[in-house]
């Protein structure tokens, strides 16, 4: 298996630990999604590079997609979307310089993403207690 070495800005590692606390998991969280310990996932997350393998693993413990891994940055995450929500759409191309940001106003695209955060949170509660 090849390592791939994905520069954005920021190593993967430190991706993966910012789309963790957006998700609102912890450590041990992932952990157990991982079959890794908390211990393994600290390092993890201060790893730079990752197999192809590895990190499909990681995003869908993450609910994310792997490109979506490769390409995060906080830029993406505050002022872009590729989705069309409320008859609003705002899109980005992925990858390039051509970006169209959205009008909202900073404290209403907060809670906005503060709401779908707590919804996210109930689904992984909802679905931790399956688990169990």
């Amino acid at each position: 298996m090849e390592t791939t070495n994905y520069a954005n800005g920021i190593h993967l590692g430190r991706k993966i630990e910012r789309v963790r606390r957006l998700r609102g998991m912890t450590q041990t969280e992932l952990g157990d999604l991982l079959g890794i310990t908390k211990q393994a996932v600290s390092k993890m997350e201060q790893t730079e590079k990752f197999n192809d393998e590895r990190l499909k693993e990681i995003a869908s413990a993450l609910g994310v997609t792997v490109e979506g891994l490769k390409e995060y940055n906080e830029d993406t995450v505050l002022y872009n979307t590729n989705n069309v929500y409320n008859n609003c759409a705002v899109t980005t191309s992925a990858g390039g310089n051509n970006h169209t940001f959205n009008n909202f106003p900073i404290d209403k695209t907060i809670e906005f993403f503060e709401k779908l955060l707590e919804k996210e949170r109930e689904k992984f509660e909802s679905l931790k207690k399956e688990k169990e």
